[in-house]
């Protein structure tokens, strides 16, 4: 387990230096020590740009190399600064507020560094839901003018799942659905659950394939009419702060298109709920961070 500040003022001690951020960020990506890509040699230095340059062969690393961090021209203390502050505010932040708090001359370059944080939320390698996993579709308050299938101006159609962790509401994975037939809701649900996890769900026929893909399934309450009304109570509980995180923290004020991103920060908030130290949740960012390749491209600002 990864060392990581308790407070503002250790974040403040431990970051003081650009130095001390890379020397953080070296000690999670190499935790048994640097070794030279080249020579394997264990001996480095660190320039004045903070990069890790052997003593043998005289190749230069750097840390970020492969990152979201990759190519950063403001260095890594207020990358650090935004992600402290990102996981240490409950409801979570915005743009503005990383603007304010880092001095960005550019609104934009706060929103993007957001939405690169966002992404890294979700592990690409995360492991599937297990055990019994309740899902069910519902409806997200973000508005699809150009969605046709059963939205009706209702939301964005998504799928949920929760793992029921002995009758108490466990971790979550959330995913956006094209639409809603039983290929796209069988995907979703192979994506979300490894089997053989007991899928508990009601008796939408979409659901009716998954014995054969080698699931359980139990189906509970009558054939619904509406999407998310149904007798699932965990699905609906995580509906519930979703959307009162859309209308409240966000003020709604997200694009269809950059769902996804929300999602991921939404998921990565709810399932470590229960960290007794955000600091805990801070250390956790950095290392995904550090495990994720950058995007091809800048995410487009929401205009």
């Amino acid at each position: 387990m990864h060392a990581f500040p308790r407070n503002e003022s250790e974040f403040e001690q431990w970051f003081a230096t650009e130095d001390r951020c890379v020397r953080y960020l070296a000690s999670i990506r190499w935790p048994g020590g640097f070794h030279c890509p080249r020579c394997g040699s264990p001996e480095a230095w660190t320039t004045g740009r903070g990069q890790f340059r052997c003593t043998w062969c005289d190749v230069q690393t750097s840390v970020t190399a492969g990152t979201i961090f990759q190519g950063t021209r403001k260095g890594l203390r207020p990358w650090l600064r935004a992600m402290w502050h990102l996981t240490e505010v409950a409801g979570g932040t915005n743009a503005s507020e990383i603007q304010r708090m880092l001095g960005l001359s550019s609104y934009g370059t706060a929103w993007n560094w957001l939405h690169k944080l966002r992404r890294v939320m979700v592990h690409p390698t995360r492991d599937r839901l297990t055990g019994l996993v309740e899902v069910d579709e519902a409806f997200a308050k973000v508005h699809e003018p150009k969605r046709s299938y059963r939205a009706f101006g209702r939301g964005t159609l998504l799928i949920v799942a929760v793992a029921d962790s002995a009758g108490r509401t466990g971790r979550i994975r959330l995913l956006r659905l094209a639409d809603g037939s039983p290929q796209s809701i069988l995907r979703a649900v192979r994506k979300m659950a490894a089997p053989p996890a007991e899928i508990r769900a009601d008796p939408w026929p979409a659901y009716a394939g998954l014995p054969l893909m080698g699931y359980r399934l139990r189906t509970v309450g009558p054939v619904p009419r509406v999407v998310g009304l149904r007798p699932l109570p965990m699905v609906a509980r995580v509906m519930d702060e979703l959307n009162g995180w859309i209308t409240g923290t966000l003020r709604g004020a997200i694009r269809p298109a950059h769902l996804d991103y929300y999602l991921a920060e939404f998921t990565f908030r709810f399932n470590h709920r229960l960290r007794r130290t955000r600091g805990k949740l801070f250390s956790i960012l950095v290392r995904q961070a550090l495990e994720t390749a950058p995007e091809s491209g800048e995410v487009r600002q929401e205009g």
